[in-house]
């Protein structure tokens, strides 16, 4: 059976489960295939993800496209937090999603996102002791290959234990 936790903890250690891992996120995330993200980077603090410069990122003028941008940083954020909090332990859904676009990306480019344990007990453990839900607000830069800033985002994720999950049938 396939186990996202497992492929994620050993791709921490290892650049042939890291490849897996970018081939399994294929098919995990169907809508992001398109993209060409690969994660360069993942462990248990941090997280570094790369989008392609390629004709299926641009927009009208050749330069990565915004909404290409926006994804990268949800998918970042979100990978993280479940690498963290565990793919069968919580339940994440994107609440809002607050970007700044500051350069045209006119090259390859990548997002970094990281949390310490301060960062978790003040955004999700403290905070999910008192309520059954908790919006996570996620900060997160994407930088060009030269250093060049070209979005500030903040991602807000809905986030809650699946045995508080109440869902229709």
């Amino acid at each position: 059976m396939f186990k996202p936790d497992q492929l994620m903890e050993k791709a921490q250690h290892s650049k042939f489960e890291l490849w897996k891992l970018n081939k399994a996120i294929n098919f995990m995330i169907p809508f992001n295939r398109p993209h060409g993200f690969k994660i360069l980077e993942i462990t248990k603090t941090h997280v570094t993800t790369l989008i392609p410069y390629k004709k299926k990122n641009f927009n009208h003028i050749r330069g990565l496209h915004a909404t290409a941008l926006a994804t990268l940083s949800e998918f970042t954020t979100g990978l993280l937090l479940l690498n963290i909090l565990g793919i069968e332990n919580y339940r994440l859904i994107l609440q809002r999603l607050d970007i700044e676009y500051h350069y045209q990306g006119k090259m390859s480019a990548t997002a970094h996102f990281k949390v310490d344990d301060q960062w978790l007990q003040q955004h999700v453990y403290t905070p999910l002791k008192q309520q059954d839900s908790v919006v996570v607000p996620c900060p997160i830069d994407i930088h060009d290959k030269q250093g060049n800033k070209l979005t500030s985002a903040t991602i807000y994720w809905q986030l809650k234990t699946w045995d508080k999950v109440k869902t229709k049938v």
